[in-house]
């Protein structure tokens, strides 16, 4: 029986390469001052429709969204943002010294077409800032997920750059974007002709090849900012340029959601194939305040957890599994209990120990031994109980050594 489409199984030697990635956000994440949260699996319908707009295709198409048993309506998480903002409100974290900076691991859920490392059930890495419009805390973003992916080593990466302008200029730039669509309406595909309606920045996602030579021409957001906007822009530029993080200035970029302002950003990466986004984010300086809370700016972003470990495999990076510090290996039954009492002892020290279950004969346990790739093998027989010792095997250089089993933990632990 398989599970359901778009989703899968992570297996324990998916495992090695995931914390790998875990760890490192851990502690880019940390040495930036970001402290980790958790928000529930599902929330309030409403706190999507209100924060990520009703016009954004999530909203439209790819929630997973039920009634419970009291009648309300309920939505497994499809982003991390809005929870994130939510729970800032609802724990007063206002009164706190700012900007709040918070970090997450969380599943998400989106009703899309599967693909390789696009899953509708995915985990998602995230930061948020909350409190604060400087320019410089962007920069901050931006460079924490270069270093994520640096320090990993993910391969063929590219950042994105623009802005999505704010309340003050972004009105005039529809009104001049509608007027151009006005005139190509009839190129472009239904699913351009209903975003042109809704929200006309959303045509700028598509990929139709059609509709994206319809748009060449299309006027850019990032060329329409007032002056507001541009200083902030040019800031985060000068930044970036100031950390040496080389970008790409690209006017087409408008985030999935409609809650960002000022600053967006992507990063891309080739190995992934056409859909080669692999994380991004941005300001949304109105978002506490449109889901009730006091107006405070903030910026952040999300990065796919299956998406980088896609692009780590890609070029060849992929751990092996943990292997097995100790293995014992029994040649009798009488053998059996000083092997268990010496295999919880050395595991209560911390010490990876196992034991053959399967019955195997002496040449099988060895073979096992190799096979979970045993730094030490242990060997415990008729002759090694009538001495009140054990021979410990080194599988690296092939050296045998005979051990008083009342010493054996101790010497073990003092070598591992």
């Amino acid at each position: 029986m398989q599970g359901p489409k778009g989703t899968y199984d992570v297996l324990p030697a998916d495992q090695p390469l995931r914390q790998t990635v875990l760890a490192e956000a851990r502690r880019i994440f940390i040495t930036a001052g970001y402290g980790r949260i958790a928000t529930p699996t599902f929330e309030d319908t409403a706190l999507f429709e209100r924060g990520v707009g009703t016009s954004s295709d999530i909203v439209r198409k790819e929630m997973y969204t039920f009634t419970d048993k009291g009648g309300r309506s309920l939505t497994l998480k499809p982003e991390g943002t809005a929870p994130v903002v939510r729970a800032y409100i609802q724990h007063g974290m206002h009164k706190l010294p700012q900007p709040v900076k918070l970090w997450y691991l969380e599943r998400m859920f989106r009703f899309e077409r599967p693909q390789a490392g696009r899953y509708r059930e995915h985990y998602q890495l995230g930061a948020e800032a909350i409190g604060s419009g400087d320019p410089a805390l962007d920069a901050e973003l931006i460079v924490m997920m270069s270093d994520l992916y640096d320090s990993l080593g993910v391969p063929d990466v590219e950042l994105r750059l623009s802005s999505m302008g704010d309340r003050q200029c972004r009105p005039a730039y529809i009104e001049k974007l509608s007027a151009y669509l006005k005139h190509a309406i009839g190129g472009l595909c239904p699913d351009c002709r209903e975003r042109a309606r809704l929200n006309p920045l959303r045509v700028f996602d598509c990929k139709n090849e059609r509709c994206i030579a319809i748009l060449v021409d299309a006027p850019r957001l990032v060329d329409n900012l007032c002056e507001a906007c541009q200083e902030h822009f040019d800031a985060v530029r000068g930044f970036l340029d100031l950390l040496g993080r080389p970008y790409r200035v690209d006017g087409t970029l408008v985030r999935g959601f409609d809650y960002y302002t000022r600053t967006t950003f992507e990063y891309e990466c080739d190995r992934l194939g056409a859909q080669k986004g692999i994380g991004g984010g941005g300001r949304y300086d109105n978002l506490v305040e449109e889901i009730g809370g006091q107006q405070a700016p903030a910026a952040g972003f999300g990065t796919g957890l299956e998406r980088i470990v896609l692009a780590l495999k890609s070029a060849g990076i992929a751990p092996e599994p943990p292997g097995e510090d100790v293995f014992f290996i029994i040649l009798n039954d009488e053998a059996r209990p000083a092997a268990l009492t010496a295999m919880h002892a050395l595991r209560r020290a911390g010490i990876t120990a196992g034991i053959d279950y399967a019955g195997r004969r002496a040449k099988g346990q060895m073979k096992q031994a190799n096979r979970v790739r045993a730094q030490f093998a242990v060997i415990i027989g008729e002759e090694e109980i009538a001495a009140g010792n054990a021979t410990v095997k080194d599988m690296i250089s092939g050296e045998q050594e005979k051990i008083g089993l009342e010493a054996l933990v101790e010497y073990l632990v003092d070598r591992v």
